[in-house]
């Protein structure tokens, strides 16, 4: 009987870290931005995922409307931008991406508004702010595992990370959002790390 549940727990065991390595490292590496999606920008340019430089990549999905997490990751990659600025990083070897996962009501315009609170006046600063269909919007949201849902108020229920892709575009990490779950100082490491 002891052996039978010794079996039992090392099969146990070996299945979970199965779903561990699956959802930790497999599954991550299979996320990129789909090819055949073109976006546009706050400032009403088309951005293709199939023409990108090759740059080190933090991406945020984000709504304006949201009453905290969104605006609260952004400011601090608005702060993270300005420390990778002096880094002569930014821009450069570094680009930011925010993608609205409420395309209806985040127009051209309020996507503007929302870049101008985070200092970005236009799409030639390193930070692209994009929006597309809603079609196109859940197909890259899907891309990256990213859930999000209106439940008829408005105020959209979504997954909390963001995700930070290398050179080629795939996910190497991902971090959480919000004043708490965003650790800037370990999202600012990784950059540099991967940025030099």
């Amino acid at each position: 009987m002891k052996k039978l549940y010794i079996g039992f727990f090392s099969l146990l065991a070996l299945c979970i870290g199965i779903g561990i390595f699956y959802f930790s490292f497999y599954r991550q590496e299979k996320m990129e931005f789909p090819k055949d999606v073109t976006m546009e920008t706050a400032w009403g340019k088309s951005y293709a995922f199939n023409n990108m430089e090759p740059k080190v990549r933090l991406l945020e999905f984000v709504y304006t409307n949201c009453p905290d997490i969104c605006p609260s990751t952004s400011f601090q990659m608005k702060q993270l931008k300005e420390r990778l600025e002096k880094d002569g990083l930014f821009k450069t070897k570094v680009e930011f991406i925010t993608i609205t996962i409420d395309p209806k009501r985040d127009t051209q315009q309020v996507m503007q508004t929302y870049a101008n609170m985070f200092g970005i006046e236009s799409d030639n600063e390193g930070w692209i702010f994009l929006r597309g269909s809603e079609e196109e919007t859940k197909k890259v949201a899907d891309a990256f595992n990213f859930l999000y849902r209106d439940p008829g108020n408005g105020m959209l229920i979504h997954t909390t990370l963001t995700y930070f892709l290398d050179e080629n575009n795939r996910v190497i990490d991902t971090f959480g959002m919000g004043e708490k779950g965003f650790d800037k100082e370990k999202v600012y490491k990784e950059i540099v790390k991967e940025a030099k």
